[in-house]
């Protein structure tokens, strides 16, 4: 199938826009390839330095510098449940590698912060900052120049961006990413809402809301919703940097140990001295760039990725912007309901047939470059259109998606899709440019007008409901919250109240600088509104009882202001206070330079 001529024009444009950048980034990745195993160019004190802990069998190997050597790069910890299983991994990766004729080392760990943990807390203004320094110990692990290849062990919001950044500097070293897949399917998501928008109310206790949050979030794996979590997975896979359908393979299933495993052996097989060289920064083109964002418009994916997408090209020489995504999303269909977009959680999405089976649906369609290297198979993107399963052996099996997908109210063929366009939308108009979460909105909702209620934090906005202000129609206008103000937090912490709202009838909208993530659910959303209002964007000049419009169908955000008014109209300054206090007082120099989210939300590339 030709590929759809509005994908190759965007393609190509972005081509053309980031050539300089691109060439200049290829040409240091020439300098960066060794000759051989990057051990050999250490003087004998660095090779002492880097073997000194390891194993004697593996020093013997070290020491010779002839086999390859595989850099770890983990984001194990406790806290996030979808990388507690990475404990035990490097154990095994290092006997793989030793079976496979290689060796393997921990690197470096990167920090992983869990936003579930911190929505709604002062530590949320952390996170979207530590993506960069994610990248940066990234850098830092894979700086001793003693490895041939990289594994990154890491899933969640934050880390798979920050470990895709700091690998693309290392470009020259052939990156697998290596999933631990998600939790089995406890309390419905859609329960759960509901418990919180009762909670909300004041009609559940905390014990009970604490018990539905609990039966939700229950075991090791990553959280069942399609959030950023899942979503990065989904992009992974279509930029060909997994194993073919590693994603969603449960932490305790006898393949998620043979897929690891296989990762190991694949690497080794990629490495330059294998004469099947495929480095991560000639992987990663701007074919491949865009085929992660077809992959995240078809699948209703996170609203987080138009921001963390923008920072990876980036680090590839690669340059996107929103337009782009809504120029693809209005040529891509949405072909999964997966909450928030459904009901559906990721288990029943894989059930379904998974990340493979949009890859091949979208591919036979003409709507995904099939022509890119990848990690797996010598057929470009079609390599991975296969998924894994164990034979009688225990070995791994790869076998063709069936032709129909399983369960339609949860995936569907291209041919009949849930909807004829993608998740995304870019909204613009007087208050700025923002992206909406569509596939998340009921199509009667996609058109919103209604007076401006002002907040500059969530507690105003959750107190305002409290105290009964906000029985009424009205579009929430929550400012101070792009990366600049307070590092951009996700604001999930009103979700219940603006939902509970929604429920009861009222039109209700939202309109902010801030971010929702993933987990943005049924209330429209303008999100990442540029420029922020820290910066003196427009946003700033809404006052109480403006009409606000949003509008999917035709991509308009403006407040329904006389145009004289509104030029003569100052942004107004915010009366929050200094930020301090759990690590925010480290983050202030980053606040000062991080870019806008169209560009990145970056500290690392501000030029």
């Amino acid at each position: 199938m030709a590929l759809h001529p509005v994908i190759a024009q965007v393609t190509q444009r972005i081509i053309e826009r980031s050539k300089p950048l691109r060439t200049a980034y290829l040409e240091q990745l020439e300098k960066m390839r060794g000759r051989g195993p990057r051990r050999a160019s250490l003087s004998c004190a660095n090779q002492a330095h880097a073997n000194a802990a390891m194993g004697n069998g593996t020093k013997i190997w070290l020491n010779q510098a002839q086999k390859p050597n595989i850099g770890i790069v983990t984001a194990y910890n406790d806290m996030l449940s979808a990388h507690q299983p990475y404990e035990t991994y490097p154990q095994q990766i290092r006997e793989a590698a030793l079976r496979c004729g290689g060796t393997a080392q921990v690197a470096g760990a990167v920090p992983a912060m869990c936003d579930g943990v911190t929505q709604g807390r002062p530590g949320m203004e952390l996170s979207l900052f530590s993506r960069d320094v994610i990248a940066q110990a990234t850098a830092v692990a894979l700086s001793h120049d003693a490895f041939d290849a990289t594994l990154c062990l890491g899933i969640c919001d934050k880390i798979v961006p920050g470990l895709l950044i700091g690998a693309l500097a290392f470009g020259h070293l052939p990156t697998i990413f290596v999933p631990a897949g998600p939790m089995g399917s406890g309390l419905s998501n859609k329960e759960k809402a509901a418990v919180r928008e009762r909670y909300a109310q004041g009609k559940a206790t905390k014990e009970e809301l604490l018990a539905a949050e609990s039966a939700a979030y229950h075991s090791a794996g990553t959280c069942t919703f399609y959030g950023t979590a899942n979503s990065n997975q989904m992009l992974l896979e279509a930029m060909g940097l997994h194993l073919p359908g590693a994603a969603f393979v449960h932490p305790s299933d006898p393949l998620r140990s043979a897929l690891t495993d296989a990762a190991v052996e694949r690497v080794l097989q990629l490495t330059e001295q294998s004469g099947n060289y495929k480095p991560i920064g000639q992987l990663v083109n701007e074919k491949t760039i865009v085929n992660a964002i077809i992959a995240l418009l078809a699948t209703g994916g996170s609203t987080n990725h138009t921001i963390h997408w923008v920072a990876v090209a980036r680090a590839a020489g690669i340059l996107i912007n929103w337009q782009d995504f809504d120029e693809l999303s209005s040529v891509i269909p949405l072909l999964t309901r997966v909450y928030p977009n459904g009901t559906a959680d990721v288990n029943a999405f894989e059930d379904a047939g998974g990340p493979t089976f949009v890859i091949r649906e979208l591919l036979s369609a003409g709507l995904m470059h099939g022509d890119v290297m990848t990690v797996y198979g010598d057929e470009g993107l079609h390599s991975h259109t296969v998924c894994p399963m164990l034979n009688d052996a225990g070995q791994i099996a790869w076998q063709a998606q069936p032709a129909l997908s399983t369960d339609t109210a949860v995936l569907r063929n291209v041919s009949e899709p849930f909807a004829a366009t993608g998740g995304l939308r870019l909204l613009q108009g007087n208050l700025g440019r923002a992206i909406v979460k569509a596939s998340a909105v009921p199509e009667e909702a996609w058109i919103t007008t209604a007076p401006a209620k002002v907040f500059e934090s969530q507690e105003a906005l959750v107190n305002a409901y409290k105290a009964g202000e906000l029985n009424m129609d009205f579009v929430a206008v929550v400012i101070f919250q792009g990366p600049q103000a307070n590092g951009m937090p996700e604001l999930h912490h009103f979700t219940p109240v603006l939902g509970s709202l929604m429920s009861a009838g009222y039109k209700v909208a939202l309109v902010t600088d801030g971010r929702m993530s993933g987990a943005s659910g049924k209330v429209p959303a303008a999100l990442h509104v540029s420029p922020e209002v820290a910066q003196g964007g427009p946003l700033g000049k809404v006052r109480d009882g403006d009409l606000i419009e949003l509008n999917v169908h035709t991509g308009e955000l403006r407040a329904l202001v006389d145009e004289a008014e509104w030029a003569q109209r100052a942004v107004r300054g915010s009366s929050k206070e200094n930020m301090a206090g759990y690590g925010r007082d480290l983050f202030a120099a980053q606040r000062r330079v991080v870019t806008a989210p169209e560009h990145g939300a970056s500290t690392l590339f501000i030029d």
